[in-house]
């Protein structure tokens, strides 16, 4: 039975990457939606994403000195224990203070010492787990929760305890709206009467996606289209030169839906967040999924949706020479990209962010 006179506390775990980030702070959301006077705070890292857009959302927000552990030889590899112990030290510290009723961590590394630190004083531990194979972090984590989110039934299988599990859909952020396609373009410097292809990197860039548009691009230009280029932090000096009156180049899209809104045609990873913005919003996209990920999960997953005519999907390695293609063909088949749109909301679960964050409501109920 719910205490009314407790004010609860919810403490949020993860970041690194907006696939980590945005999930939860949708979850976040929409539990202050529901319960207006809980309390909530997100733990970081002070160098990526999280640092940013959390306080941006009127999150209270900590940072932590965990990095992740490279998987080929590195110096910085040597560090790893040293800020593992730290990373837990300062979690403990958080938590001794805050006092969380329920932590909810999304796999990335920095909510292993947060969960830790969180579980150890006391809280319910809760996972979500956007990919269709588990990252490491949610694998280790799995006997200190009590429960774990899943977007993707495929995922069952990597887990041990399937009592705990939920297959509940990828949660979305409440400000995830599609706006007007002539406003959104005009708020670009976007030409109204062109069409307009939008790339989407990831936060942090996607270095084939963004060589193949720099490659490619006087070839796309000429069959008069705009491009809103996403390039991500790590490549934004590269390409910002690139930047005239049909080629807008950006870092970040800080209103993602705004930018959603403006396109005509998306070239995107396959991530499970973007996956899921874009079913939500019915949006057609090209997927080329990174090859640099654990099971190939982005392929799997954009293999899905091709087979059922919900996008296109190009392989990362042969994005350079055949964009160009592609994209000639499908911007300006309106019967396709009506289709893809059609078909692809048929894998959104709008009610993620709901689900998941009633449940976590009731856990924090309980004590």
């Amino acid at each position: 039975m719910t205490n009314t006179n407790v004010k609860y506390r919810y403490l949020f775990a993860g970041g690194g990457t907006g696939g980590h980030l945005y999930p939860a702070i949708a979850v976040a959301q929409k539990i202050k939606e529901l319960q207006p006077n809980c309390d909530i705070i997100f733990i970081g890292t002070k160098n990526k994403i999280e640092a940013r857009v959390v306080p941006q959302m009127k999150f209270k927000f900590k940072s932590i000195w965990i990095s992740g552990f490279s998987r080929q030889l590195n110096l910085k590899n040597l560090l790893f224990p040293i800020k593992l112990f730290v990373s837990m030290l300062q979690s403990l510290f958080i938590c001794i203070k805050y006092k969380p009723h329920v932590a909810i961590g999304t796999g990335a590394y920095v909510s292993g010492p947060a969960m830790w630190g969180a579980t150890f004083m006391g809280a319910k531990g809760v996972l979500l787990e956007q990919n269709t194979y588990p990252g490491l972090t949610n694998r280790l984590l799995e006997k200190k929760v009590v429960k774990i989110f899943l977007s993707f039934e495929e995922s069952k299988k990597y887990f041990k305890d399937k009592e705990k599990l939920v297959v509940a859909g990828n949660p979305i952020r409440v400000d995830i709206v599609k706006t007007n396609k002539d406003e959104a373009k005009r708020s670009f410097g976007l030409d109204i009467a062109k069409k307009t292809l939008v790339i989407v990197g990831g936060s942090l860039g996607a270095r084939t996606i963004n060589e193949s548009i720099k490659n490619n691009l006087k070839s796309l230009t000429e069959f008069g289209i705009d491009i809103l280029w996403q390039t991500g932090e790590l490549y934004f000096n590269t390409y910002s030169s690139l930047q005239n009156e049909s080629i807008k180049v950006v870092k970040y899209f800080d209103d993602i839906a705004l930018a959603y809104s403006a396109a005509d045609l998306i070239i995107a990873r396959a991530g499970a967040t973007t996956i899921a913005e874009v079913a939500y919003l019915g949006l057609p996209v090209i997927f080329v999924p990174s090859p640099n990920v654990a099971a190939n999960h982005q392929f799997k997953n954009a293999e899905v949706l091709k087979n059922v005519n919900a996008s296109e999907l190009i392989e990362d390695i042969k994005l350079n020479e055949t964009i160009v293609e592609k994209v000639k063909i499908l911007i300006f088949d309106d019967k396709q990209l009506a289709e893809f749109s059609n078909n692809i909301k048929n894998f959104s679960k709008p009610d993620a962010a709901n689900l998941i964050a009633k449940e976590i409501i009731k856990l924090a109920s309980i004590i």
